[in-house]
This record gives structure tokens, C-alpha cells and sequence, in this order.
């Protein structure tokens, strides 16, 4: 099952499939390390749901929903 990295729920985890979005925002996730085959954990949302607090490689990381919303999943169990 696929999902956007967007509509995660706490504590959710997932593989990285393919990042979308224009070559800006695109290159931005990639030097961040979020590419395909990555495994990424959903720490916590902020109250109004923007930044994410994501798991990510061995580190921590923020990113906006905008940018979290061109990241497609495959739901782990």
C-alpha cells in the first residue's frame, strides 16, 4: 500500500519510493537524504500538522508538509 509521507500518522513507518515535485524542491529532499529505498519513521507532527519530525538514515530531520506531501510510501507493518 502506498501512501504520502504527509498523511503518516505518529509512530507510522514506511519505505520511500519516489519523491515528486519541481527540480528545486526535488533536489532539496535528495541532499537531504530522502530517496528511494530509505526507510523513514514518522516521529511527530506539530499541532497544525506543519513541520513533521521525521527518522530518517540515523538522524533526525523537519520538513514542511508541503515537501513531506512529494514523498510517496509503501506502508510498513
Amino acid at each position: 500500500m502506498t501512501k504520502l509521507l504527509s498523511d503518516f500518522a505518529a509512530g507510522q513507518r514506511g519505505r520511500i519510493v519516489k519523491v515528486n515535485g519541481d527540480g528545486r524542491i526535488r533536489r532539496r529532499l535528495f541532499d537531504m537524504g530522502v530517496t528511494p529505498g530509505a526507510e523513514v519513521l514518522l516521529r511527530k507532527k506539530a499541532p497544525l500538522g506543519d513541520p513533521l519530525e521525521v527518522n530518517l538514515r540515523g538522524y533526525e530531520l523537519s520538513l514542511r508538509k508541503s515537501e513531506a506531501a512529494c514523498v510517496e510510501t509503501e506502508v510498513m507493518a
